[in-house]
């Protein structure tokens, strides 16, 4: 049987070692554009949990820690990928709910619930995604919980079952099978799955990767001051690193020092720096002491924190987390949200009416949390929300189950769509004529792109090489070309059709305005007088040109 003891030590080894491994999940990626990546965004949905576990003693019901663990997971949920993971956790906590421990059965119940709840949540699934891997281990979970009560083996045959359907989900796919990878959330799932498992097995659990020695250190030190958590008897958490003097006294006399001023004293110390962490009320003392030793180092700083103050704001940010967030009371009917990125388009958001604009898109996923939050503090009795990007759309979803708010989601996949969205709201009509008319406005759009491959890539007929300017239309890449402005008037003109009265360019962070004037007019003397072109500075990150026909 599985504790709560365990499973919260599995879950936070889970998390620390797909944040180790998510540049290799990251890299199976096969789509070149910029995106927010897989490994990333099920490290940071998996990594919200820690926190909140670390504070959970070991005699905590296993169904207490999965319902914490997947109540951040929610919250903290990114990407498509993200929220996919998240789910699995739900369905996870709801299958151990009232339990104080659980067996093999009850984990194959709880991943079968996790898997129902994953593919409720997607409109379209596809084989040969996580969603695939997670299914077909919840039924080896089943078979293996009739024939086994032995909670290592149980995990060890659904982990080779993930790992076995992760395989071959290169031949489920196309794409994949042309890049020759596997699907980047079924590796994902496949890692937390096996992390879990290791712990169970009675492994320890994982360790951050670091890239120096003085991060191995810090983390170290860090674990070594963890053990003095508890009552605050002094006020200054102290930090400092010293380069040792050429001739430096034993660093036992300067811990000898420290514990004369305070406690929770930590003296780390190698040939050549010394780490130092106190909790006093006298901070200046212990500077002073030090320069006795060596010389303060820059990087990092000294760091001197009030604990008092750091444990009342973690006290109220606790309660707010298990509360919720206490929503502004509705001053209007309709009020909206829209994740965009870049100065300009979000000053147009904001222009057409758009109440809070959650910083966000490509390679910039906000989490459920944020959405969240955003549609909470939006003074309406009714909130729309603009996600303006497919790989949002799912959060955006997840968070209206955490509000008792009236939320509508619009499943608009790019800022033009969003943009249309809004100049189609008519503050007279009901919410059904606007959800209609919305939906309606920013299905007519069409949305054109120029961006950069992020990688070499081999992509529906495209022999792509990284640094290439890519075209994309509709969602879909068009072509690739060498010249930015070239790619637009060339995308521009292949999307227009005689329905199209105007064409809107956005020009990026990496356009200067001289260049995108020039661009303007060549757009405007391709196409004649068959639609207006007009040109607005967007500001965004990513994309070179946003284009918008309708």
């Amino acid at each position: 049987m599985i504790n709560g003891a365990l499973f919260r030590d599995a879950v936070i080894s889970a998390a620390i070692t797909i944040n180790n491994r998510k540049r290799e999940v990251d890299e199976l990626n096969v789509y070149p554009v910029p995106d927010g990546d897989t490994g990333t965004n099920m490290s940071m949905t998996i990594g919200n949990a820690v926190e909140l576990l670390r504070r959970m003693p070991d005699n905590t019901p296993v169904s207490e820690v999965a319902s914490t663990a997947a109540s951040a997971l929610l919250r903290g949920a990114r990407g498509n990928s993200g929220v996919i993971l998240s789910l699995l956790f739900r369905g996870i906590s709801k299958g151990l709910t009232g339990l104080s421990e659980a067996g093999c059965e009850n984990f194959a119940d709880a991943l079968e619930l996790g898997v129902k709840a994953a593919y409720k949540a997607v409109m379209k699934p596809v084989e040969g995604t996580i969603l695939t891997v997670s299914r077909l281990t919840a039924e080896k979970a089943k078979e293996s919980a009739c024939s086994t009560s032995s909670d290592t083996i149980f995990w060890s045959d659904i982990c080779a079952e993930a790992e076995a359907v992760l395989e071959k989900t290169t031949e489920m796919l196309p794409q994949l099978k042309k890049a020759g990878v596997v699907d980047a959330g079924g590796m994902g799932f496949a890692i937390i799955l096996r992390a879990m498992s290791d712990v169970f097995a009675g492994g320890k659990i994982a360790e951050p990767e670091e890239k120096l020695a003085a991060e191995k250190q810090e983390d170290s030190f860090k674990t070594a001051v963890s053990e003095y958590d508890g009552d605050i008897t002094y006020t200054y958490c102290t930090e400092f690193m010293l380069r040792k003097n050429d001739n430096c006294p034993d660093p036992f006399m300067l811990r000898a020092y420290l514990e004369t001023i305070g406690d929770c004293v930590v003296v780390v110390d190698d040939e050549k720096i010394i780490k130092v962490h106190v909790h006093t009320d006298n901070p200046g003392n212990a500077l002073q002491k030090a320069l006795e030793f060596g010389v303060f180092l820059n990087d990092p700083k000294p760091k001197i924190e009030n604990m008092r103050i750091q444990h009342e704001n973690k006290v109220r940010e606790s309660q707010e987390l298990e509360a919720g967030f206490k929503p502004v009371e509705p001053t209007k009917d309709f009020g909206f949200v829209a994740v965009a990125a870049g100065h300009g388009i979000v000053s147009l958001f904001k222009d057409l009416g758009v109440d809070v604009v959650v910083q966000g898109g490509q390679t910039m996923n906000p989490s459920t949390d944020d959405i969240l939050r955003a549609v909470l503090s939006t003074p309406a009795r009714t909130v729309f929300v603009l996600p303006n990007n497919k790989n949002i759309i799912m959060a955006a979803e997840q968070a209206v189950k955490l509000t008792d708010k009236n939320v509508c989601v619009l499943q608009t996949r790019t800022v033009p769509q969003g943009i249309s969205a809004m100049m189609a709201f008519d503050e007279s009509a009901e919410l059904a004529e606007n959800r209609l008319n919305m939906t309606k406005a920013f299905e007519n759009v069409s949305t054109g792109l120029i961006t950069f491959a992020a990688r070499d890539s081999e992509f529906e007929g495209h022999s792509i090489k990284e640094g290439e300017i890519l075209a994309l239309d509709n969602g879909k890449l068009s072509f690739t070309e060498r010249d930015i402005s070239k790619a637009v008037v060339k995308l521009v003109k292949k999307m227009m059709k005689s329905s199209v009265n105007y064409v809107t360019l956005m020009y990026g962070s990496d356009v200067t305005a001289e260049d995108a004037e020039k661009l303007q007019q060549a757009v405007q003397s391709k196409i004649g007088d068959k639609a207006e072109v007009m040109l607005i500075n967007g500001g965004q990150p990513v994309y070179y040109y946003i284009i918008s026909l309708e």
